[in-house]
């Protein structure tokens, strides 16, 4: 055979003269053009044309198909898929000439070629997006969860091995193990992908699945890689050599690729995007550990996983690269995997409908594990019925990585045609039917509200008290700092502040949350906060070991920056954020600062915050924080009982340590008052009683109950109290038939306040007296 000559279809090349030949496909690449005339037709007889139109083909069939189902809200993965199926040989590949014209045997290299590549940046992504440090800081309930659900897979695969030795023929036996190593994964980037997709990836049950996901993915990855080499019947040193040279490839990305990122964000100034070089030099990097991983014999998307992973998580270096990356592979080249699945799906071709139908069986039986196994555990954390299965629904979930999987599978004959269609249209029933489970039992109005307590209330005494001070103007800064130290910072119990200004996005910049604490270079954005930071920094200067700063801003619309204040909070486990008050007087009492937009971000934050909140009214311009120490707070809890005034008492009680604080609890009772809910009157007596056992050690506090007869003589009460203290600390909600309020509801201008606080924050109230309302943690949850 010619150096040239074309290969007859279905021969292959061989020795027949005794010389070694070398052989080429003689098939033209570029199209000539339409005005030639050997260009006049059959332009699909050209290789790169026609991959154009395979793209585009998969492409607009995808499109049209996401939104053909956009009503009943499936993932996009059904469309992908299903492209594929309808390019591929179980319909339009039926018609005479269609897949030898569009789709060639010759072909399925390239688009298994780009597939790949989407597919490893894909993981890449998935690296990136995911933090590590949510091990770290997951509590009990997502290490329970996540350590049972593989404990209870574990112990049915090894008992469901030894059962297919008895019922399969040994030819039949590796298929089984495939389908069984498949449908064990709980891939963290399926997870996360499905939770971006339904835009609960930030919420609480959102973060508890991603953080359980990590810790049962984390766990099974070394079994089902042990258990790829068990079935390969590889030579013990072979997997020895590849688990060695994969620990080396995990520790030279934490030595030497994580410490190259971190110089990438130095080189960055704040709020602006890495430089493109950078993104390229990411790229390379990513591209090359793939051939590492591929070349040492693990799976070629393990290397730029790991070098995900070691790219710092957020602005400015992770989310440049999610920017940059995620429409191009997430919208073209990952999806091809998938619809290349879809191009080898065959239903019509079954030889063996006994082993198919154990291989149903097999698919049936563990999903129905992995749905046990993790709503058994999630029920003896006590999470209700209905967010436990949500929970199971999520992590059931199955994606891009298990189709990746089974093709990986099907190219290496680990499994036949009839096989791969089976569990290729099982990942795709399961991604449905959880999807649609998840969309059905959630409540979205429940995005902040969840399982761990994050308030003042039941923080334990010798833990970390962690609060959230948003700022808008260099006041407000002051007004908090004052706040700060009262609120006791100690050695046993040191303040995480957690300093966040909000600036307003103007002209066509894109919005941005920068942190102060990357050590990146100076920038326009970062220059504008620089005063209202330096205060921060100052005060953590001050007192080491007792105050920690970690300084934020903020630069959005006003419409989403509650997003940015409920995100923060929620991912630093504050107990408390700050929030000021939207209006401003001056030393003479003078009102000369009244924002509209400012209140609506504070009653936005009311409605989603993930701890408890308290709006800060700064009436008494302050002195210098570095004296206050010196200066002698009087503090004033009114407290007429309910979450909020328990909440405003327990923070009273953490700032009665402090010898430079005076409280006073003042008490309101009326006669006519009932309270019908008995178990409130227990909770609101036992917070009393804690605060009569300290008053009665401390010669700082005091106690004194009020007997009020109605609206008018509260009204009057509060007046008196503003007049002897610095800071009165309240609750904003209370029971509307209460006599003591009932007339002041009625009357409430400002409801985010309560009445109490409505009446404090009047524009006619002229005692200069700082309030702070307090809102407990809202606790949604129901069974």
């Amino acid at each position: 055979m010619q150096v040239g000559q074309s290969i007859p279809h279905g021969e292959l090349p061989g020795e027949t003269d005794g010389q070694q030949h070398e052989c080429v496909l003689n098939e033209p690449i570029h199209y000539p053009g339409i005005w030639t005339p050997e260009g006049a037709h059959d332009f699909l007889h050209h290789a790169l044309p026609r991959l154009e139109f395979q793209l585009s083909a998969i492409f607009l069939i995808t499109q049209f198909l996401h939104l053909l189902f956009r009503p009943f809200k499936f993932q996009r993965i059904v469309s992908e898929f299903l492209a594929g199926v309808i390019l591929g040989p179980s319909c339009m590949g039926k018609i005479s000439k269609f897949s030898e014209i569009v789709f060639p045997a010759e072909d399925e290299i390239f688009l298994d070629i780009l597939s790949k590549v989407g597919y490893v940046f894909f993981m890449f992504l998935a690296g990136v997006h995911m933090d590590i440090s949510t091990i770290t800081r997951s509590g009990k309930k997502a290490w329970t969860i996540g350590l049972v659900s593989v404990a209870i897979t574990m112990i049915v695969v090894t008992g469901f091995n030894s059962v297919l030795y008895n019922i399969l023929h040994q030819y039949h036996v590796p298929a089984a193990k495939a389908i069984v190593g498949i449908q064990i994964l709980t891939p963290f980037a399926v997870v996360a992908s499905l939770l971006i997709d339904l835009k609960i990836v930030n919420s609480e049950i959102g973060r508890l699945a991603l953080a359980c996901t990590l810790i049962s993915d984390l766990i099974t990855s070394p079994f089902t890689a042990w258990m790829r080499f068990a079935y390969a019947d590889m030579d013990k040193s072979v997997s020895v050599k590849t688990t060695t040279t994969s620990i080396i490839i995990i520790l030279a990305a934490i030595l030497v690729l994580r410490p190259l990122f971190m110089w990438i964000i130095k080189q960055t100034p704040e709020g602006q995007a890495v430089r493109g070089f950078y993104i390229v030099l990411v790229s390379l990097s990513v591209l090359l550990s793939a051939v590492v991983s591929d070349s040492i014999g693990l799976q070629y998307h393990f290397g730029p996983f790991i070098v995900g992973l070691t790219v710092p998580s957020g602005p400015p270096l992770g989310s440049t690269l999610a920017e940059k990356l995620e429409t191009l592979i997430s919208g073209l080249f990952a999806p091809l995997i998938i619809s290349t699945c879809g191009l080898k799906f065959d239903i019509l071709k079954v030889y063996d409908a006994e082993f198919l139908q154990i291989v149903w069986i097999i698919i049936f039986v563990f999903s129905v594990v992995k749905f046990i196994s993790v709503i058994l555990p999630a029920l003896m954390c006590k999470l209700p019925i209905r967010d436990a299965t949500v929970l199971s629904a999520i992590m059931s979930s199955q994606g891009i990585v298990e189709l990746a999987l089974c093709q990986n599978y099907f190219m290496n004959q680990a499994i036949d045609r009839e096989t791969f269609a089976s569990v290729t249209s099982s990942v795709l029933l399961v991604d449905i039917v959880t999807s649609l489970t998840i969309r059905l039992l959630y409540d979205y109005s429940r995005k902040y509200t969840g399982y761990q307590k994050r308030d003042i209330q039941d923080l334990a005494s010798n833990s970390e008290f962690r609060i959230l001070l948003c700022t808008h103007r260099q006041d407000d800064a002051l007004a908090a700092i004052k706040l700060l130290h009262m609120s006791n910072p100690t050695r046993g119990s040191p303040i995480g502040v957690y300093a966040l200004h909000l600036e307003k996005l103007v002209g066509k910049a894109a919005p941005v949350l920068i942190n102060h604490e990357l050590g990146q270079k100076s920038s326009s954005l970062g220059f504008r906060s620089t005063k209202v930071i330096d205060i921060f920094r100052f005060q953590g200067d001050l007192h080491p070991g007792f105050i920690s700063v970690q300084c934020f801003t903020s630069v959005s619309l006003p419409q989403f920056m509650q997003e940015d204040i409920c995100s923060l909070a929620f991912d630093k486990v504050t107990s408390i954020l700050i929030l000021p008050f939207h209006r401003k007087w001056n030393h003479q009492g003078r009102l000369i600062h009244d924002s509209k937009v400012i209140r609506t971000i504070n009653c936005s934050v009311l409605d989603m915050a993930p701890c408890s909140v308290g709006i800060l009214i700064d009436r008494k311009k302050m002195s210098n924080p570095s004296r206050v120490p010196s200066v002698l707070h009087r503090v004033a809890v009114l407290f007429l009982g309910g979450n909020d005034d328990r909440e405003a008492l327990a923070y009273g009680l953490r700032m009665a340590k402090s010898p430079g604080v005076h409280l006073s609890v003042v008490r309101l009772i009326s006669r006519e008052d009932v309270v019908e809910d008995e178990w409130e009157k227990v909770l609101d007596a036992e917070s009393l009683r804690a605060f009569k056992l300290r008053s009665s050690q401390q010669d700082n506090v005091a106690f004194k109950e009020e007997m009020v007869n109605d609206e008018s003589d509260t009204a009057l009460l509060v007046h008196q109290v503003a007049e002897v203290f610095d800071l009165i600390m309240v609750g904003r909600r209370h029971r509307g038939d209460s006599p003591l309020l009932s007339g002041l509801i009625r009357w409430t201008e400002l409801p985010e306040l309560g009445p109490l606080g409505d009446m404090l924050a009047a524009a006619d109230f002229q005692k200069p007296v700082s309030v702070l309302v307090v809102q407990q943690q809202m606790n949604k949850i129901k069974g």
